[in-house]
């Protein structure tokens, strides 16, 4: 079974609701992935607007 990730917000969820905007969009259809450990400090999460740790798929058809 493929994971689930947020059209909009591109995070991986569990769950029917993505944490980051409360939407219920999600695709299955993904490719690569990255880990924001801190959201801080990361120039990589600065770069593209990310502000919560987690798992974000790096593209999402």
């Amino acid at each position: 079974m493929s994971r689930k990730v947020c059209k909009k917000c591109k995070m991986f969820v569990d769950s029917g609701e993505c944490p980051i905007c409360k939407g219920s969009d999600f695709a299955t259809n993904w490719k690569g992935r990255m880990y924001i450990i801190d959201e801080q400090k990361s120039a990589i999460a600065k770069k593209i607007g990310i502000q919560m740790k987690g798992e974000y798929a790096i593209k999402v058809k």
